[in-house]
């Protein structure tokens, strides 16, 4: 698959979620530079699907956990295909730029149930 064939229906073979704490999570300029290298590396990359990029609201509950800065949710037609994702040199150059604005990341990746 190229960044051209990315499909619009989320692939439910693979999830792979992401959320990031910043240093500075009210460093405008910080925000702006993640969120184009997020963009440039999500287009270009080859293996994933779909994805969803994201802020938290204001957690109105106290089971919603809104302390992270930005969440990041891709779909993967397989654990092969998101291996080949994390492998990309796209996905290297995104981290190469953004690195320095967070302090944590914690990942979820799953795979679907059979039904």
């Amino acid at each position: 698959m190229n960044a051209q064939d990315t499909s619009t229906e989320f692939d439910p073979t693979y999830a792979h979620v992401v959320y990031f704490w910043f240093n500075e999570p009210d460093n405008e300029e910080h925000r702006v530079a993640f969120e184009k290298s997020l963009q440039k590396f999500l287009s270009s990359s080859k293996y994933a699907k779909t994805n969803f990029i994201g802020t938290p609201p204001k957690a109105i509950r106290e089971v919603v956990d809104d302390s992270f800065t930005y969440n990041l949710i891709v779909s993967f037609e397989s654990a092969e295909a998101q291996q080949a994702y994390q492998d990309e040199e796209v996905h290297k150059v995104f981290i190469a730029e953004c690195e320095s604005f967070w302090k944590k990341v914690i990942v979820y990746d799953a795979n679907t149930i059979d039904k």
